[in-house]
């Protein structure tokens, strides 16, 4: 039992650790592609850059949630965190790369058939916490 409340805190912390990588790296590519895209790039290609970034923070907020609440099972959280990760990488990596796609030597449109895997694998981890709560009885919610 012991062993166990450790593993759990200490998957908490890599929780809420990654939750504030990924934040203050949306912060920072948000920054970037205001201000030093803008003369490098056409508008729609900033709003897709843009939408990377939002989605990014939107799953760093989901991040430091989930670490932080006791109302989802330990294996539950596992996989809505191992799916959140992959999920922004691929989704919100993907659409930096294709938005910047005219600045680099390497194609990223061969690449954006992750995108979509991307997306799907963010809405399995709302879908894991989604079937949690659904489970919850009504005395743990209070």
């Amino acid at each position: 039992m012991y062993l166990l409340r450790i593993i759990y805190k200490k998957m908490n912390k890599t929780i809420l650790i990654t939750a504030t990588v990924l934040g203050v790296l949306s912060i920072i590519f948000g920054a970037f592609g205001a201000h030093a895209l803008k003369e490098l790039i056409p508008f729609e290609s900033q709003q897709t850059f843009e939408t990377g970034v939002r989605y990014q923070m939107y799953h760093a907020l989901l991040l430091l949630f989930l670490g932080s609440t006791s109302l989802i099972k330990f294996k539950t959280k596992k996989i809505v965190y191992y799916l959140v990760v992959i999920g922004v990488l691929f989704f919100s990596g993907s659409i930096y790369g294709l938005a910047t796609n005219a600045l680099s030597s390497f194609d990223f449109k061969i690449i954006g058939f992750v995108t979509p895997i991307g997306g799907l694998l963010l809405i399995l981890a709302w879908s894991f916490m989604f079937v949690d709560f659904i489970k919850i009885s009504s005395k743990k919610a209070i």
